[in-house]
């Protein structure tokens, strides 16, 4: 894990307003990937992320989302489990290759090119601190909670 800064970029974000990455205004930002909006490890991982999601704040923490989905697709995923945080759409996969979360994976018994289920917890600075790569969606908002906690 290298203690430089990730590169800024900027993505569109639900709500009509672009996301950049800096200036992190609190104290951590945790960036979750995941692969796709409405599917079931998707769902059970953006609810768990909603429902701490007054702890992460209360830790300093801002959460956000990001996966290759249209911000209307977004837009219906966050409106239907009443997402506090923002779900960044990564169309050209540059956030994406940034964090190097694109992989080759099987689905339904064929090669497949998608996003690894992965989180990321950036300080102020913008230095990785922490990151879960290919991950089990249930618990593990639970875990980054107390990462993010120690910090």
């Amino acid at each position: 894990m290298s203690k430089q800064a990730v590169a800024d970029f900027t993505l569109p974000a639900t709500g009509g307003v672009d996301f950049t990455l800096y200036p992190i205004r609190s104290k951590s930002l945790v960036i979750y990937f995941y692969p796709k909006d409405n599917t079931p490890g998707c769902t059970t991982e953006a609810q768990q992320f909603r429902d701490l999601y007054p702890a992460f704040q209360k830790a300093g923490s801002e959460v956000v989302g990001v996966s290759r989905d249209s911000i209307k697709s977004h837009e219906g995923f966050k409106s239907k489990f009443t997402l506090p945080f923002a779900l960044l759409s990564d169309a050209e996969e540059g956030a994406c290759t940034l964090f190097g979360v694109m992989k080759q994976k099987m689905m339904y018994g064929k090669q497949v090119r998608g996003i690894e289920r992965s989180t990321f917890v950036l300080d102020q600075k913008g230095i990785i601190r922490k990151e879960w790569r290919g991950l089990k969606a249930d618990g593990h908002a639970q875990e980054v909670l107390a990462f993010v906690e120690t910090l």
